[in-house]
């Protein structure tokens, strides 16, 4: 079939802007290019599951491990999410799938496996440093990829029972000291309006148990996002949404410190990013406060039963977007959200280890680029 002048045309636009498509994408930075599938950094969390028996033995405890993930998709038809386990001098330990589902680029899949999945003689009393790596294999495509490897430091304390065969009854958990310098700056989309109009966020870390904390936005020195109506305050932030909670299988003896790690959301409802609605900003008890109308710099504070927890520096650009520091992105955490250090204040936390960020992060992947802040 031969093309007519028109059709010649066409076809060569047609090659020509693949052409052209083909060089966009190879000048993208790499951050930017479809990696595949990939993990959620700062959704993997690892759990020491205490057991109430070793070997048959129920005057001794053990534990097993057990795993939160999330992944970017895409994940292709046939594969299988999966987890194995090393500990040191001893070689490969456990290895256990993960609930799989198919899906997309675009979207993430989050999975929970391991613990009372795992077979009881598969506990052990080791404490210490253990490798993992979490995996996806296909069968029908013949592959199988290491998509996140890291190292887990398991300690124990005593448990809370008390009588004459309880000496080895351990509680076993994973040390997430590491996590508390480290905060998430993001907006989260509008009900309705989605993110159009989006509402201002924050993510931290803190340890012991949870107890309400009352968060504070300060611009050039002044709060701002408060709202009041007929003499009171409404649309009040607060941080009381939980998305990780990290604590012990057991309870651990009085005499113990508490080994509870928790995550909390922050959520600024009063306060949006922009307003790119088309509509007046007129919320229902007056005007919201938008940031991209007032960029700079900015200073979250955090009080908790009435003291100075937390305090956190950030900036915002003319489009009301959060300064990127650019910790997120070299690290490719696989997530839109903006890494920033946090200042840990007074004791409400008790005693951490301040250091273990260096080493511990994101077990043993610590952040390129961060530096807590003292």
């Amino acid at each position: 079939m031969s093309l007519t002048g028109d059709g010649m045309k066409l076809s060569f636009r047609i090659r020509l802007l693949a052409v052209l498509l083909v060089l966009a994408a190879a000048a993208l930075p790499a951050w930017s290019q479809d990696e595949g599938t990939t993990i959620v950094k700062d959704s993997v969390q690892v759990t020491a599951f205490t057991l109430n028996v070793y070997h048959k033995n129920f005057d001794t405890w053990s534990w097993i491990p057990q795993m939160t993930y999330r992944v970017n998709g895409p994940i292709a038809s046939g594969s299988q999410l999966y987890v194995d386990f090393t500990v040191p001098g001893t070689g490969a330990w456990v290895k256990f799938d993960c609930k799989t589902s198919n899906i997309e680029k675009g979207r993430s899949w989050k999975t929970e496996c391991g613990g009372r999945d795992i077979p009881e003689d598969k506990g052990i009393t080791y404490v210490g440093a253990v490798k993992f790596t979490i995996h996806m294999r296909n069968e029908l495509q013949g592959s199988d990829v290491a998509l996140f490897s890291g190292t887990a430091k398991v300690a124990k304390a005593h448990s809370n029972e008390g009588g004459p065969k309880v000496a080895n009854h351990w509680v076993y958990y994973v040390d997430q000291d590491w996590n508390l310098p480290i905060a998430y700056a993001f907006y989260l989309p509008d009900e309705v309006k989605g993110m159009k109009y989006p509402s201002l966020g924050f993510a931290l870390w803190t340890r012991g148990e949870y107890s309400p904390m009352d968060p504070h936005l300060f611009h050039d020195g002044k709060e701002v996002g408060k709202l009041y109506f007929k003499g009171e305050e409404v649309g009040k932030p607060g941080c009381a949404h939980a998305e990780v909670e990290d604590n012990t299988t057991h309870i651990t003896a009085p005499t113990e410190p508490k080994f509870i790690w928790t995550r909390s959301r922050c959520d600024f409802p009063s306060i949006k990013g922009w307003n790119n609605t088309g509509d007046k900003n007129n919320g229902t008890f007056g005007p919201l406060y938008i940031m991209s109308e007032n960029p700079g710099d900015y200073e979250l504070k955090i009080l908790k039963k009435g003291h100075l927890i937390r305090s956190m520096k950030f900036s915002v650009d003319a489009t009301g977007k959060i300064v990127d520091n650019g910790i997120a992105t070299a690290n490719k955490m696989g997530t839109n959200r903006i890494i920033e250090p946090i200042q840990i204040l007074g004791d409400e936390d008790g005693p951490w280890s301040r250091t273990a960020w260096k080493t511990d992060a994101f077990y043993g992947n610590p952040l390129t680029g961060f530096t807590a802040v003292k």
